[in-house]
């Protein structure tokens, strides 16, 4: 029996601004639709910590025994430099100011994009479609809104008339704006737009002859809107009804908003069931922005080198840092949190190593199946990882008190506890266990036992100078010594 059909999911809708109960459209499966990056500069922790939060969320689902086809897109053209429908082309601009093809723009972000989230242990999605290859399915939606009566096509261009639309839908509905607010609150058109509102968004651009990237359609040579790829896209590979849309909080409003609109006139009806949106990264209390320098790449994190971090730090510590947040909450990225995630990470996975030399018992002291639930409660309430991680060190204590004979379990309760631990660290979470998948590990952990053997004499003969120089070299190349009771361990940081 899938384990979905005694795990009963609430998520939070966006769109209701509650937590629901999640009933799949078709039983056993799901679709599940999220945005992707803008490939025209290397991939931000910001987008990271997005993409994370549904790797974590397809990971769950297909744990429980889901079928899920995940989609998440790639957009390599029509993304204007704002939402006003005004500027170049983010990809063309970047192309030009390094005098090179647009695609080439894409090949390298993308490139960028896959390994920097490999890097992560991120599942990758079922299709990863992009907008340049959906140029004849864009053209034809706009062709349906165009016959519906919601939109209208001006000196080449096609834009989308929201207040034509609002006569009989609710825009704003997902991200609760009144469209007459939206009007009151929007500066006169300045003559030079072919827009009849400002709240008109381009379904169609016509391209200037300077522009590069541009596709034969019915109304000019051009190039799709920014809003109407993820329309395309989405109800392509999931149906014109599906599951669920995911997307970081600044998708919201106008993107989310706009691709409601955009399907409920083509298609005449709202295309998704639950909206989901994480929430933002910041640094030290601060917007992320690189003209404060108030930022950190992926790769600077693993590196160590900005000056924001005071050492390098494995994918999987970074991982587990985020993840300790909710993913609808804002996260505040610090050295300090990282240093404590590495330290908790570190305790997580030595208490694992530990689990294959457990001695059972004929009784059990810990309720066990209670604890395996709580796992599953805090998953089950809307993606609670920080929950779920707190149960995780709590089966850590377990361990360790098995460990030296405080507390005894079975060996089916040692068995349920390997299992859902295993299930919820790698499966659940995607970390890895870089003790146990480093390469010549055992090679690794005779040199140290010679240095902690070393280290012991030296203390003995309290030389503790030559002790503490011991000590502090492993820690420079990632190797901390953890004194207990029982001797001396090593753990990878």
């Amino acid at each position: 029996m899938p384990l979905y059909q005694h795990n009963q999911i609430k998520i939070y809708n966006s769109l209701s601004g509650q937590k629901e109960t999640f009933t799949p459209i078709n039983q056993g499966y799901i679709g599940m639709y999220v945005c992707g990056p803008t490939v025209y500069s290397n991939v931000h922790l910001g987008n990271v910590r997005t993409f994370m939060s549904f790797d974590v969320i397809f990971r769950y689902l297909k744990h429980l025994g889901y079928k899920v086809r995940y989609v998440r897109n790639i957009t390599d053209a029509g993304h204007l430099e704002n939402d006003a429908d005004e500027g170049e082309d983010r990809i063309a601009k970047k192309a030009r100011l390094e005098l090179i093809e647009p695609m080439e723009v894409v090949q390298r972000y993308t490139v960028d994009f896959h390994n920097i989230l490999n890097t992560f242990n991120f599942l990758p999605p079922s299709i990863e479609p992009t907008a340049t290859g959906h140029i004849i399915e864009q053209i034809e939606l706009i062709k349906t809104i165009l016959e519906n009566g919601f939109a209208y096509e001006i000196n080449g261009s096609v834009y989308f008339d929201v207040h034509k639309f609002n006569e009989t839908h609710d825009y704003g509905k997902l991200s609760k704006r009144k469209l007459e607010d939206l009007v009151h609150n929007t500066r006169e058109l300045d003559g030079q737009s072919d827009k009849k509102n400002p709240q008109d968004f381009a379904l169609w651009k016509k391209a200037e002859p300077q522009h590069i990237m541009r596709w034969p359609s019915p109304w000019s040579d051009g190039f799709p809107g920014w809003h109407l790829e993820c329309t395309a896209m989405s109800t392509k590979y999931l149906g014109k009804h599906f599951d669920i849309h995911g997307g970081g909080m600044d998708m919201k409003f106008p993107h989310h908003e706009c691709e409601i609109a955009q399907n409920e006139a083509a298609k005449g009806q709202t295309p998704v069931n639950y909206w989901m949106h994480a929430n933002m990264l910041i640094m030290n209390g601060k917007k992320m922005a690189k003209s404060t320098g108030n930022f950190i790449l992926p790769d600077e994190i693993f590196s160590g080198d900005n000056s924001n971090i005071t050492k390098a730090f494995s994918p999987s510590v970074a991982r587990f840092f985020m993840l300790q947040a909710h993913y609808r909450s804002i996260l505040d990225f610090t050295n300090d949190g990282l240093l404590s995630s590495e330290k908790g990470f570190n305790r997580l996975m030595d208490a694992i190593n530990l689990l294959d030399d457990l001695k059972s018992s004929d009784t059990s002291s810990i309720d066990i199946n209670s604890w395996k639930q709580s796992c599953y409660d805090a998953m089950n309430d809307d993606f609670n990882t920080p929950i779920l991680i707190a149960n995780l060190f709590e089966a850590a204590k377990y361990i360790n008190q098995v460990k030296d004979g405080s507390e005894t379990l079975t060996a089916e309760d040692l068995s349920t506890l390997k299992n859902t631990l295993n299930a919820f660290v790698f499966d659940v979470l995607g970390l890895e266990n870089m003790t146990k998948t480093e390469s010549g590990t055992d090679k690794l952990s005779g040199v140290v036992s010679v240095l902690i053997k070393l280290r012991q004499e030296a203390r003995a003969n309290k030389d503790f100078a030559l002790s503490d120089k011991i000590r502090d070299e492993l820690a420079t190349v990632g190797i901390q010594l953890n004194d207990g009771k029982e001797g001396t361990t090593f753990s990878l940081s």
